[in-house]
């Protein structure tokens, strides 16, 4: 169940996450259940549905170029552009992703850093969190004790509390988690995701003119670089839905490194 709420008596149905357990109801004392599809999985489900939806996410650019001369994005195709978006998004060594929205009433937060192959962050959902670290095929991530409370019950959480926890990027419960921090991944489903789009040509978004693709079928603006690369500089889902900031692209200057003395989830069962 994608809910932790074990009384609820429907499993709802949420995006492309699958239901990959349907006995949600046992748990070994000091065991985690396998293939537990529970709170890790909300909560990226959550993030998911806003981006896929294109309810938030603001992307930022960390140079576009100084010049008046434009990089020809408004003349071309919206197709096009997103296109090119993609590209350069893809291309770019690492990104700083940080924002926030609302899903189902519940509070989402998110602070990444996405890198090829790479990839660290801290993600918030109805006060519930964790952080993660992607290193080639091993993804680690650590909660409080609340976190895995609700994920694994009382024996979890006094096991695995504040602790990093390991486990390889392709085992079943961390997959979509490892998409989080998977550069390929994370802007695909951010820009291959709309309606019907069209260019509106160069306007202004916050002090800098932009290139915006507006989706007049599901609602909101795709904002590309008019000067230098086209990377994408926001997707906004308008009013009250939220937004995420993507900045400093190529940074050279940010660690990401494998946390050390990370309790093995194979080990435990998982």
């Amino acid at each position: 169940m994608l809910e932790p709420a074990a009384e609820q008596p429907l499993v709802r149905p949420d995006g492309r996450v699958e239901i990959l357990d349907r006995d949600a109801d046992v748990m070994d004392g000091l065991r985690l259940h396998h293939g537990d599809a529970t709170a890790l999985y909300a909560m990226l489900a959550a993030v998911r549905r806003l981006v896929l939806l294109g309810l938030v996410a603001l992307l930022g650019l960390a140079a576009c170029g100084g010049g008046k001369k434009t990089n020809g994005e408004e003349s071309k195709s919206a197709a096009q552009v997103v296109a090119d978006a993609q590209a350069a998004a893809k291309s770019a060594s690492i990104v700083h992703v940080v924002g926030g929205g609302v899903d189902n009433g519940r509070p989402i937060k998110l602070n990444l850093w996405i890198g090829d192959g790479k990839g660290k962050g801290h993600l918030e959902e109805g006060g519930l969190s964790f952080d993660l670290v992607r290193i080639g095929k091993t993804v680690y991530v650590k909660a409080g004790a609340a976190f895995w409370k609700r994920f694994g019950g009382a024996a979890a959480a006094a096991l695995l509390h504040d602790k990093w926890v390991k486990a390889p990027t392709a085992q079943a419960q961390v997959q979509q988690i490892t998409g989080l921090v998977d550069k390929t991944l994370f802007f695909s489903s951010i820009l291959g995701q709309h309606g019907k789009i069209e260019n509106r040509g160069i306007v202004d978004y916050r002090g800098q003119k932009v290139v915006e693709i507006r989706d007049t079928t599901q609602g909101g603006s795709l904002y590309v670089a008019s000067e230098g690369t086209a990377y994408p500089v926001a997707v906004n889902g308008g009013k009250n839905q939220g937004d995420v900031d993507f900045t400093d692209w190529n940074a050279t200057d940010e660690p990401i490194v494998a946390p050390k003395n990370a309790v093995d989830l194979s080990a435990l069962g998982g």
